[in-house]
């Protein structure tokens, strides 16, 4: 399962990516695509629609189960914490260490 939660995405991008996905609200995107259709059309939309900011979280072989991935300017971070990907929402605030 892979889900593209994107902001401002021009008709064309779309386009490709109702193609291989659903849109159940504006700009979010739910598919399951295998790994190659998956970058390749990500790969076209970043090429083709500079500026465009994504978040990209599909199925992987992790603790979690998934992974993460931001393209272009957000106002979240992604940050991995102790083998954990997590989204920290105000980039500036100080981060507490890992227990073990």
């Amino acid at each position: 399962m892979t889900v593209i939660v994107a902001n401002d995405i021009p008709p064309a991008a779309r386009g490709l990516l109702r193609r291989w996905f659903i849109e159940p609200k504006p700009n979010v995107f739910v598919g399951s695509v295998n790994t190659r259709t998956r970058e390749k059309t990500l790969a076209y939309i970043r090429r083709n629609a500079p500026g465009l900011a994504m978040l990209v979280i599909f199925d992987d072989a992790t603790a979690q189960g998934y992974t993460v991935l931001n393209y272009g300017a957000t106002n979240r971070r992604l940050l991995r914490k102790c083998g954990l990907q997590l989204i920290l929402e105000n980039p500036g605030e100080q981060n507490g260490e890992c227990s073990a």
